[in-house]
């Protein structure tokens, strides 16, 4: 019968929920059960194991291990009587996956998703691991549950043990010593980090590649601030392979999630938001210095892709894309040369050179992933076409390509929406406001923003995800340093103050919420009911919240002359400075604040009738260690107090309270500042 619903076998308590994750599995057959404390309390009752299982919804293997696992009755039974099985959503709950990731990283050295604990009944795991198959997670299932039932004290000091090392990995020891905080100690960072560079490809050594715009976004500063050009040229490398790889969409626009080989040429194909926000913002930034087309190209065509196929009709954007439809990895994607030929005809020779179809690079049984291994124009020269010729036929290509596409089925969407993730993509809409001039990217900006007070905005604070019908979760200190960031950032270009007067009360929830006394860094939850604190400090795909509240700090304490702020900066900063030798791959944020300290930072205040025509002027040009401000009215901020005058527009250039006389033109103000 026409609408009817399937008819399930099995249904478990996961159908009440809204995560598609967790819908996904809400007719397996095992009794998955959200987390919860109440969940934890039945395993301590009847004295059983908790089992737990995390992953997200466009996460390939989690794909794989339901299907041939969690959907075969036998492996359900023996986990139905002899576990309380859970099953979490990452995106939705953050801190279980953090708490149990640093476990299974503890355990075996490195972790992944599906991330797969046995826990204690008191939520101290004993066991972690990843993708199983069937038989490996039957033996697995069968050795830990005789372990707990006949060697009980063994289970228990074990993951004692492991808790300890959770509790461990979470301690940062507070620092009060800022003459640590040189440029040598930058320098030196940077150096030892550049030994692991793929300076023919971009990116890191390694087999597979991230994109990771937070350390480019940084190195991007350095560069200019240190003039070293050998960081110049691994930036421009990194984001030219990376545009012409097929980790970007050369079709649909947008980056897929990262690059299973060191040439960025097959991805792995989902779609992440948090991803595409931050990419925005690197192109849009790297168009400013280089002025390449190709960037521009990047951040308008991504930008569709959000509009397009990730954003909710109220206003916000979506989680992510899967990487799988009809059961396969990157079919939406991938083409057939006899696909191609057909759907491309008469052009298909140049076709196939720009875009590397040939037998030998095929990605598996004939399929292609559309990769250009040339510059457009390197490759105009080669093959005798005109700039115009090859942009009609890119256009025409991609219509077909796209048109082709609209009939086959479309890989599942999360429409979640994540405040902290959103709250990044207003920043990469603001780069490229900033540095295209286009209203439509502040508009979206702001819109989004709107979006996220209106929804997520409660009075308890803020929640971390929302979609129609959700269960609403507290927010984490990702979502409020995140959100507060945007603010601050949408404050500097659009000069509306209500975007500053909100940044400082996100601060105060923050600072009198999330603070932990011992380290003095930020609680990753305000108020958490884990087995151990979690004080998030690294960057990984998306910045370091802890790195993230220091620079905010660090803002609001030059917009407000306000120097408790900046010490307490600082004092984050130093805590982290072992962390910043060794590893500044994962630590960029907080090299950025460094970059912030050591070299001269400026305050620039626009302040008249004109300022927003020369605020923006300022904004395109590529300023790191600069904070631009402006009004159009009367101020009683620090950086505008008693500046004002009627009919009359100045740029102040400033550095620690120390001004020049104020310039009428950007020029003569960007001259202040590089003869500061």
């Amino acid at each position: 019968m026409k609408g009817q619903q399937p008819d399930y076998k099995y249904t478990n308590a996961l159908i009440h929920e809204t995560s598609p994750y967790l819908l996904q599995h809400a007719h397996n057959p095992v009794n998955w059960q959200p987390w919860s404390q109440e969940a934890l309390a039945i395993a301590k009752k009847e004295n059983k194991l908790v089992l737990v299982s995390i992953g997200y919804s466009s996460c390939h293997w989690c794909h794989v291990m339901e299907e041939e696992t969690f959907e075969d009755e036998a492996t359900a039974k023996m986990m139905n009587e002899n576990f309380i099985n859970i099953k979490v959503d990452r995106e939705e709950r953050p801190d279980v996956d953090q708490v149990y990731m640093t476990a299974v990283q503890l355990i075996n050295g490195n972790g992944g998703w599906p991330l797969n604990v046995i826990l204690l009944p008191n939520g101290k795991p004993i066991y972690g691991g990843t993708y199983h198959t069937k038989s490996q997670w039957n033996e697995v299932l069968t050795k830990i549950s005789n372990l707990y039932h006949k060697e009980p004290q063994k289970a228990n000091e074990y993951a004692d043990r492991v808790a300890e090392g959770i509790r461990q990995t979470n301690i940062i020891q507070p620092s009060t010593n800022l003459n640590g905080l040189t440029k040598d100690a930058l320098k030196s960072s940077v150096d030892h980090w550049s030994t692991f560079w793929d300076r023919k490809w971009g990116g890191d050594q390694g087999r597979q590649k991230f994109m990771l715009p937070g350390n480019l976004g940084f190195l991007m500063d350095f560069a200019q601030l240190s003039g070293e050009e050998a960081v110049w040229d691994h930036v421009k490398t990194t984001l030219d392979r990376m545009a012409m790889g097929g980790v970007y969409d050369q079709i649909g626009g947008g980056f897929f999630r990262y690059s299973t080989d060191s040439h960025w040429k097959v991805p792995h194909f989902e779609k992440m938001l948090y991803d595409n926000a931050q990419l925005i913002g690197l192109y849009s930034r790297a168009y400013k210095i280089f002025k390449n087309p190709v960037y521009k190209e990047i951040v308008i065509n991504t930008v569709e892709f959000l509009e397009r196929e990730m954003k909710d009709p109220e206003g916000g954007y979506y989680a992510a894309l899967d990487a799988d439809s009809e059961g396969e990895e990157g079919k939406f994607y991938v083409w057939t040369m006899p696909e191609l030929k057909e759907i491309i005809h008469e052009d298909y020779s140049i076709f196939s050179a720009y875009f590397n179809i040939s037998p030998k690079n095929a990605w598996e049984k004939d399929q292609y992933v559309l990769y250009k291994s040339m510059p457009d124009k390197e490759f105009e020269q080669k093959h005798g076409l005109s700039e115009k010729r090859l942009k009609d036929l890119k256009k025409e290509w991609k219509e077909k390509l796209m048109s082709a596409r609209t009939i086959r089925v479309r890989p599942r969407t999360d429409d979640k929406i994540i405040t902290s993730w959103n709250a990044l993509l207003i920043n990469g809409f603001v780069e490229a406001y900033q540095a295209f001039g286009d209203k439509k990217y502040l508009e979206r900006a702001e819109s989004t923003f709107a979006l996220l007070q209106r929804k997520a905005y409660q009075e308890s604070g803020l929640v971390h995800s929302f979609k129609k019908g959700s269960k609403r979760t507290d927010g984490f200190l990702e979502d409020y340093a995140f959100l507060e960031n945007a603010a601050l950032k949408l404050y500097s270009a659009s000069m509306d103050v209500q975007y500053l007067t909100f940044a400082q009360e996100i601060n105060n929830e923050v600072v009198s919420g999330f603070t932990d006394p011992v380290s003095g860094m930020f609680r990753y939850v305000k108020d958490g009911d884990l087995i151990s604190n979690i004080i998030k400090t690294n960057d990984g795909v998306i910045p370091s919240p802890n790195g993230t509240m220091a620079q905010n700090l660090f803002i609001l304490g030059h917009i407000n002359y306000d120097l408790e702020s900046m010490k307490k900066a600082k004092t984050m900063l130093a805590a982290m400075m072992p962390s910043i030798q060794e590893h500044a791959d994962s630590y960029s944020s907080w090299n950025s604040l460094l970059l912030n300290t050591v070299y001269p930072y400026y305050e620039v205040a626009v302040v008249g009738t004109n300022a927003p025509s020369l605020l923006a002027s300022m904004n395109e040009k590529f300023l790191p260690n600069t904070l631009i401000v402006g009004t159009t009215k009367k101020s009683d901020l620090p950086l505008f107090e008693m500046r004002f005058r009627d009919k009359e527009t100045f740029i102040y250039v400033c550095q620690n309270t120390t001004c020049k006389l104020p310039s009428v033109s950007v020029e003569e103000a960007l001259d202040q500042l590089k003869n500061f």
